[in-house]
């Protein structure tokens, strides 16, 4: 049973001090069902790979109550990507999946490229169900189907694939992606699921699972479908999710109104969001971080927009903009043009694909910023829009609000909010990445020394 794990971020042997392992010597564990060996086939200043290789003891696997058939001692289990992987990863690389790092704190929470592959992995779904786990993570997605026996091609294929990932990641990340999906893909596990498997659960996937697209075929199979335990994980990750939209977004709309009250900034932004949309000749439109409407409600009163599709990362958001839009009272007609949908902005989603253009209204701001490199490649490389509009806080502005304290932002749950020269450095970064260009706007009476409460990013292919 074999992993490698390789990156070209130079220097590239710093990968050890990522995984705590030393690159010029070979270390072994030893594990309740066998050994567990790291060691670096490849160490340069370009290039470095880190492999685990899981010598698996099949005595070791029956020495349990259920022991005595034959499928207990003839079985695949000591050559192929299982639970048991998981459990030496989390033995071997514990402090690196935690994204700890003594030596390369810095280098621990930087997304560098990396590239994974498991040569042999069973797959109880096929080459689909791992596209459909691992590309919404961000993940370059290669498989390759493994023959039952390659002497005998007439026998056909097997259920087993050789998987590689890449993909710019932390490596904390890729570590709890692989911890938790492995088993998933497996479906099967060699130990007893009981309440503490929901915690690792949740602990492994709190930064990616409530948002990915199949989380609840991955609490099923990771908790070996065990009714109990499923509902309770599902719940918990629901309300991981938004704890309670409707209040949230209630007191954000209380701190705009309180901060931005005088300037109608909110109503101005939609306006000039909706009227830049028309200019584009957009037809079909993606609000990605719609919440609970606002935007789509001008989009849907205007006759040249065809096709509207509302995103959230929260289902209970998006049925609360349901009600407000009162999409179920639409004519027959006119009930395939609005529609709304859950999605993540740093996940990868099939779904947004194909649409003239994009509006993302004070969105970015709210997410981490480590997350603006997932967000960037989603939008910009994987739905790659004609056009795409974001609108964000001008913090050079926030002086002139009497009501905001010195050195607060404007909302409470916003992550950051840039001056001018930050906004148009990432806006013209991520226009040259990715094939477009950006002409930058500010919404709002500008200040002549401030500049303008809301700036604006339009994107253009």
């Amino acid at each position: 049973m074999l992993l490698t794990i390789t990156t070209t971020h130079p220097p590239a042997t710093d990968l050890g001090y990522l995984l705590h392992k030393n690159p010029s010597s070979f270390q072994t564990s030893r594990l309740a069902f066998g050994q567990a060996h790291v060691f670096f086939p490849e160490a340069s200043e370009e290039r470095c790979t880190a492999a685990v290789l899981l010598d698996v003891d099949p005595v070791g696997l029956v020495r349990r109550p259920d022991a005595g058939s034959l499928g207990q001692y003839v079985n695949d289990r000591p050559y192929v990507a299982s639970s048991l992987l998981s459990v030496a990863l989390a033995r071997l690389f514990g402090t690196a999946m935690g994204g700890r790092s003594k030596e390369r704190p810095e280098l621990a929470a930087t997304e560098i490229p990396l590239e994974a592959t498991v040569p042999v992995l069973p797959a109880r779904g096929g080459q689909e169900l791992l596209g459909r786990l691992f590309e919404p993570l961000g993940y370059e997605v290669e498989t390759r189907r493994l023959p039952l026996d390659e002497t005998f091609p007439s026998w056909g294929e097997s259920d087993y694939y050789t998987l590689t990932l890449r993909g710019r990641r932390r490596l904390s990340e890729l570590l709890s992606h692989l911890y938790v999906l492995i088993p998933v893909l497996d479906d099967e596990k060699h130990y007893w699921v009981g309440d503490d498997e929901v915690e690792k659960l949740l602990r492994r996937g709190e930064e990616w699972l409530p948002a990915h697209p199949e989380r609840e075929l991955i609490v099923q199979r990771y908790l070996k479908r065990q009714r109990s335990l499923t509902r309770e994980a599902l719940a918990q990750l629901a309300d991981e999710d938004r704890p309670d939209p409707d209040a949230a977004e209630e007191r954000h709309g209380r701190q705009e109104e309180v901060v931005e009250e005088r300037l109608g900034l909110s109503r101005q932004r939609l306006a000039t969001v909706h009227e830049t949309l028309k200019q584009l000749g957009a037809r079909r439109v993606l609000d990605l971080g719609c919440g609970e409407g606002r935007l789509l409600r001008l989009l849907m009163d205007d006759r040249s927009f065809e096709e509207i599709v509302g995103i959230d990362v929260s289902q209970r958001v998006l049925q609360v903009a349901a009600r407000r839009l009162q999409l179920d009272r639409l004519p027959l007609n006119q009930q395939g043009r609005v529609r709304l949908f859950q999605s993540s902005l740093i996940y990868r989603d099939r779904r947004l694909s194909g649409y003239d253009a994009a509006a993302l209204v004070e969105v970015i701001e709210h997410l981490d910023p480590f997350r603006l490199a997932a967000f960037e490649r989603v939008v910009f490389d994987h739905a790659k829009p004609g056009a795409v509009v974001v609108t964000t806080p001008n913090a050079e502005y926030n002086a002139l609000f009497e009501t905001l304290p010195a050195g607060e932002l404007r909302h409470a749950d916003h992550r950051f909010e840039w001056r001018r020269d930050q906004f148009s450095h990432w806006a013209e970064g991520v226009a040259d990445r990715h094939g477009y260009t950006v002409d930058l706007r500010g919404i709002g009476e500008p200040d002549p020394a401030l500049g303008s409460p809301t700036q604006m990013a339009v994107f253009s292919r």
